[in-house]
């Protein structure tokens, strides 16, 4: 199998170099990088040209964007990361062995700083484990067969991991694997950690119930 993993951004200037500098080993050892822009405006396309395998644009949107990139992926197996999440070292071999056996998964996740942090961490990752729902903060992956089988994700703004996930589980649960991807703290350092853990359950809870994710989107302030 081969892998493919899916960068989607939007003015990342300020980080996809590092972000794709990470990704360097797995390239040595077969993985195609593809970064799929949503038409940002801060030079992320030029920095990304050098140290991705394809950059690509398409309509803004991470569901837009994330399904552009898995159509021009040569790869039968498709990974989805965001710019500000870090894999572990062994990540491509973990996924490839995974997915012998499995349809689809994702990491557990730890957080670039500590506090409670750790404690959101780790309640996010026993959650997943218990739902059998992945998000892109876990650095979802799948084969590529899922992915079309599944439709990709759904063209909304906002929750499309928690849709992907739900079109995946008749494949099977996810691969919750223990190597931990590292994410950043960023949004929830600069709004509060309990008034993002409330504002994310919030959403998830409207979403639950038929709430338009355009409207959910912009109560969390996404520019994405």
């Amino acid at each position: 199998m081969r892998l493919s993993i899916i960068m989607p951004v939007l003015n990342e200037a300020a980080g996809i170099e590092t972000a794709l500098r990470a990704l360097a080993p797995l390239r040595a050892r077969g993985a195609e990088v593809i970064v799929v822009d949503g038409g940002g405006r801060d030079g992320t396309l030029r920095l990304a040209r050098p140290l991705a395998t394809h950059v690509l644009s398409a309509p803004r949107g991470r569901a837009s964007q994330m399904n552009a990139g898995a159509a021009a992926a040569n790869g039968d197996a498709l990974l989805f990361l965001h710019a500000d999440t870090r894999l572990p070292d062994d990540a491509d071999g973990l996924i490839l062995d995974g997915l012998r056996h499995n349809a689809w998964g994702r990491f557990d996740v730890r957080f670039d700083s500590g506090g409670w942090l750790r404690l959101v961490a780790l309640t996010m990752n026993l959650r997943s484990r218990l739902t059998g729902i992945a998000t892109g903060d876990q650095a979802m992956f799948m084969t590529r067969a899922a992915f079309e089988a599944a439709g990709g994700f759904p063209p909304i703004a906002l929750m499309e991991d928690v849709a992907l996930s739900a079109r995946l589980k008749p494949f099977g649960r996810p691969l919750c694997l223990s190597a931990r991807a590292t994410i950043s703290g960023r949004r929830w350092r600069q709004h509060g950690l309990w008034r993002t853990i409330l504002l994310m359950w919030h959403l998830r809870l409207r979403y639950f119930f038929g709430a338009d994710p355009a409207r959910l989107a912009r109560a969390y302030g996404y520019d994405h």
